[in-house]
């Protein structure tokens, strides 16, 4: 395995992280107006669910746009150019929902966190559409040119097949976030959480199924049928056990289907990073085989990241898995604080 393959393989396990763990914060959000609609107290256990994870999950995005950078700068330049609409939504989206998440409850006032879940709900909506119109274009291919920019506007990525690739992930996004929530929660908000799965799992399956299949006998190989297949017995799985309120397993399920369904995209996209539909020798790949572009750093810098991410790498997932060890327990309505209560105990201190 060359340097290169490795650190294509390792940008991929990063994206996956990031869309297996901020797949559900997106979902959550996503959620949050639906299932708390009528009550405040329900909105913050929803939020609270997230609260301790969703800005560590966040970091996995921003190692794998560094790993991008530096492993292939050539990739990194051509897609944030010719996406640049479209990643600045998506930018925009995650400011958004994050500055939403965090003054929230810095203000007691009922327009102040309407107006705060708004921006949740944008936040979350909006990059969980466009991660899949991204994705899907990258594997479909664009129009490089011979100087390694992209040729067209905002319009030419919303093609059929990037459109269901969005559809694809917003469903899947919403179902992974709902299993969650089922997993994290007791009593009230999880048997709303638990009727929203039993709502989304039909639409979710047929869509998943239907991009996985396009994609496959589109622009597959032989052996990315095994993630295709894994994806669907994870959803399989994940239907099967939320009938029978096995959380942890519909969680495991749909965990599943979002690290299998990101692997096939990687799988049928490689050697290539970004393929040219003008002219194959004008495609980017990992290494610049077969006459095309190789979009790679140089050896040093390959050699000097892989020792840097051998030894740093062990320690984030450690921690990160702490994290969730800590925050386990499931979360009921009965554990939110009365923010007025709150208020005038800080005046009598």
């Amino acid at each position: 395995m060359t340097l290169q393959v490795f650190w294509f393989l390792l940008v991929a396990v990063l994206f996956i992280g990031y869309f297996a763990l901020e797949g559900f914060d997106y979902g959550v959000g996503m959620l949050m107006p639906i299932i708390g609609r009528k009550s405040e107290v329900k909105r913050r256990v929803v939020l609270n669910t997230i609260g301790p994870v969703w800005d560590g999950n966040e970091v996995w995005l921003l190692t794998a746009g560094g790993a991008m950078f530096a492993a292939f700068p050539e990739w990194y330049a051509s897609l944030f150019s010719g996406f640049y609409l479209a990643l600045l939504l998506i930018l925009v989206g995650l400011i958004t929902r994050a500055c939403a998440i965090e003054w929230r409850s810095k203000i007691n006032d009922d327009r102040w966190r309407r107006w705060c879940d708004i921006g949740i709900g944008l936040g979350s909506w909006i990059p969980a559409l466009a991660w899949g119109l991204a994705f899907a274009n990258i594997v479909r291919g664009v129009r490089l040119n011979e100087k390694r920019q992209i040729e067209g506007t905002l319009f030419d990525l919303l093609n059929p097949y990037a459109l269901l690739g969005g559809l694809t992930t917003l469903l899947l996004f919403l179902l992974h976030g709902a299993v969650f929530l089922s997993l994290k929660t007791a009593n009230e908000v999880r048997d709303d959480a638990q009727r929203i799965v039993r709502a989304l799992f039909v639409p979710t399956a047929a869509v998943v199924a239907v991009f996985g299949i396009w994609t496959q006998l589109s622009y597959g190989k032989g052996w990315t049928w095994i993630p295709l297949l894994l994806a669907v017995v994870g959803l399989v799985v994940a239907g099967f056990a939320a009938t029978r309120g096995r959380d942890g397993w519909a969680f495991t399920g749909t965990a599943v289907t979002v690290v299998s369904a990101t692997a096939l995209l990687f799988g049928v996209l490689f050697p290539n990073v970004l393929p040219s539909t003008i002219d194959a020798a004008y495609s980017l790949t990992v290494d610049g085989r077969d006459g095309t572009v190789s979009a790679s750093s140089t050896h040093y810098t390959l050699t000097v990241m892989s020792w840097v991410a051998v030894i740093m790498v062990p320690f984030v997932l450690l921690y990160q898995g702490w994290t969730y060890w800590v925050f386990r327990q499931r979360l009921t309505m009965e554990q939110i604080p009365d923010p007025i209560g709150l208020l005038m105990e800080k005046a009598r201190d």
